[in-house]
């Protein structure tokens, strides 16, 4: 369907012109719109919707499915296989002219293959931070350099279920809500679809002040940093001015997490108070380049308790 051909059957419908253009979102362009627009008349009456679709689960579902596409197309976002395999032939036809261009991670990472051999760290998704900021929220029994215990080494294939349910979830309810994006409350998507798995999340908080380590050039004192977990796995940390938006902000990097092809539960070395200890944590499928903030908690800190007393 050209947009010659959409304009004028709109022009000869005018009563689907008022209803389909009162489905434009405020920020998108008149490219993204026009290619949206035209995905939505495409797929309405194939979908049993009518010439007027009337609000409903349908339409919603339309709806979900033409922000997947459109995410796609001009935004790189990307989704699971079964639902691109859904939007991709529904758009069959509509021309979109100079699209913009993406690199995937897998193509920036199958370069770097070629030229340089991963580290072992890189190889297992754990990479080590050079630089961290330590954290104190709260006293600590002593660790010494010896001490290797924490999260048993059967504890990510026991979660790993979990988790790939939870990935279902959050796939689905991104879908539904028109792709990540900045203006989600991803604490409550987050939230809602680890209840929908009949789990809860833990949020620990730590004032910025008693974060010890900030760079010199850090002046603001004030705020909050969040820390994310589920199940005892790590998922997400985010700094704010209050913890409401720093819940926000550790909610949204964990979303981020769920954008790959999969998520996995891995034991990872991280630090906690200065020390390097095993972590849970939940990757996607992509080796990192960057290693992970410092914990702000630690659920199997009795382990480190017991080892350092015996």
């Amino acid at each position: 369907m050209s947009g010659q051909t959409v304009e004028d059957y709109l022009a000869q419908n005018p009563q689907v012109r008022e209803w389909v253009e009162s489905l434009r979102g405020i920020c998108e362009t008149n490219k993204q719109w026009s290619a949206r627009r035209a995905f939505i008349l495409q797929n309405r009456e194939s979908l049993g919707l009518g010439l007027v679709p009337q609000p409903g689960p349908d339409l919603d579902r339309l709806l979900a499915l033409s922000m997947v596409w459109a995410n796609h197309i001009f935004m790189g976002c990307r989704y699971p296989q079964s639902v691109m395999d859904r939007v991709l032939p529904m758009a069959e036809g509509i021309e979109v002219h100079e699209a913009p261009q993406f690199t995937t991670r897998d193509q920036i990472m199958s370069r770097s293959k070629r030229s340089l051999p991963p580290t072992d760290e890189e190889a297992n998704g754990c990479s080590k931070r050079p630089k961290t900021s330590d954290s104190a929220p709260t006293p600590s029994a002593p660790f010494s350099s010896h001490q290797k215990r924490g999260p048993s080494s059967q504890a990510p294939a026991q979660l790993q279920p979990f988790f790939n349910r939870l990935y279902k979830a959050v796939c689905w309810k991104l879908v539904s809500a028109g792709g990540f994006g900045p203006n989600l409350d991803h604490f409550e998507i987050l939230r809602g679809c680890v209840e929908s798995c009949k789990d809860s999340l833990t949020c620990v908080f730590v004032p910025l002040r008693e974060i010890a380590g900030l760079p010199a050039g850090r002046t603001q004192k004030e705020g909050h940093v969040c820390e994310i977990r589920c199940q005892t796995v790590y998922m997400g940390t985010g700094y704010g001015r209050d913890e409401a938006a720093a819940r926000a902000m550790a909610s949204k990097e964990a979303l981020k997490v769920f954008q790959g092809r999969k998520v996995q539960v891995k034991i990872c070395r991280r630090k906690f108070t200065g020390h390097e200890v095993d972590d849970l944590m939940l990757l996607d499928d992509q080796p990192r380049s960057q290693g992970f903030p410092p914990a702000l908690s630690y659920p199997f800190h009795h382990e480190y308790s017991e080892e350092s007393g015996s």
